[in-house]
């Protein structure tokens, strides 16, 4: 099953179309990848500390140790 329509791909690649979408952006979508994964983990960051500042402040507060 081809879906460019290429039954043989023993052919001079140099005169093949496009074969997968969106040829040229490579750059560009691997510099957004880039930007989203600091992001993500920016995000998980402080909200991680803050989860972990709560936390921390319920275990060291003389009312709520037994």
């Amino acid at each position: 099953m081809s879906t460019i329509g290429y039954q043989n791909w023993a052919v001079d690649l140099a005169e093949v179309s496009a074969i997968y979408p969106f040829q040229g952006y490579e750059v560009l979508m691997t510099v957004v990848g880039v930007i989203f994964w600091l992001g993500w983990h920016w995000l998980q960051f402080r909200n991680e500390n803050e989860e972990l500042k709560k936390n921390s402040k319920s275990v060291t507060d003389p009312k709520t140790i037994n």
